[in-house]
């Protein structure tokens, strides 16, 4: 006992002597100091950093725990990170896996290559191909949403359950303000023209504002500004992909639908849309939050979903 609470106790130490390194470098060095924070965050989630490589592209990932696969999926102008926070209150009881899609995060960015909702499912497959070949439980937010649900009626027998929290893909959801804007003037608060967009992006995205130190901010307003030209194209494409009524009348995967009842992005009236399609779904609307419940409210939105695995356990 005494060498574990040693080890426990120089990790702790070192762990504190990173965050205040961070917390020195946060406006001298902000790109540095984000680099050094995401690492933080990922050690205290159980997770680590690896990659595998799929047709035309290279797709970094997170990994951490063990058992039953649950995959995460993040959405448009995401990355794996998003689901950092939440994780840590996952890997204890799953093998967590999250994935940079291509396009995205530190994947591979092809300027030539088309990004619809269908190839992305196909790039999605490749990948659990090699991490996770068995049946899934998956899960994605907003476009990583989208993706999952047709991932699961594209490849019924790979998935176990769904996890949709504000998913894109329904005419409800994608009937908000901020999309009917996009539509008819191309403003969208999700393509960053300069990197100072970003501030614009995060009051869009969220309601309840989750903490992101200044190397943070700065961070993802550089990347999301240097890929305008591309996600300009992505967006197109997403939002003119064939919605999910549009080709199924119903999915049979158990499916967990939480949206959080101030997003402006996707319309709340998505989780009715989607429980009308999944024939047997728990649908939870989460008040005082906005697009990204598991940056928002990970412990709670953590909890939601680990009752909604025991739930639907086979007896």
């Amino acid at each position: 006992m005494g060498t574990v609470y040693t080890v426990f106790s120089v990790l702790a130490t070192l762990a504190g002597a990173l965050l205040v390194v961070v917390l020195l470098l946060n406006r001298l060095a902000p790109l540095t100091a984000a680099r050094l924070g995401m690492e933080l965050e990922r050690w205290r989630a159980g997770l680590r950093l690896k990659r595998v490589a799929v047709p035309g592209f290279v797709m970094p990932y997170l990994e951490g725990g063990r058992g039953t696969p649950l995959v995460l999926v993040h959405g448009f102008g995401g990355d794996k990170d998003n689901f950092t926070r939440i994780a840590r209150y996952l890997t204890p009881h799953y093998h967590v896996v999250i994935p940079d899609l291509p396009g995205f995060g530190e994947a591979t960015r092809d300027a030539a290559a088309s990004y619809t909702i269908a190839e992305q499912v196909e790039r999605l497959r490749a990948f659990l191909d090699q991490v996770a070949p068995g049946p899934v439980h998956l899960g994605g937010n907003s476009m990583g949403g989208f993706i999952a649900a047709q991932f699961a009626a594209t490849y019924p027998q790979r998935v176990a359950s769904l996890w949709l929290l504000d998913p894109a893909g329904t005419a409800a959801a994608q009937s908000s303000a901020v999309l009917e804007r996009y539509r008819d003037t191309g403003d969208m608060p999700l393509l960053l023209r300069q990197p100072g967009d970003v501030q614009r992006l995060i009051a869009s995205t969220t309601h309840r504002e989750p903490f992101l130190p200044y190397c943070v901010r700065t961070w993802l307003g550089r990347r999301g500004a240097a890929d305008l030209a591309l996600h300009q194209r992505i967006m197109h494409q997403l939002t003119t992909a064939p919605l999910l009524e549009q080709q199924y009348r119903e999915l049979a995967p158990p499916a967990l639908i939480v949206w959080g009842q101030q997003d402006r992005i996707l319309h709340p009236s998505g989780a009715a849309a989607l429980g009308a399609l999944f024939r047997r779904s728990r649908t939870i609307l989460m008040p005082g939050i906005g697009h990204l419940p598991m940056l928002e409210a990970p412990r709670q939105s953590a909890r939601d979903y680990l009752a909604f695995r025991r739930e639907s356990a086979p007896a």
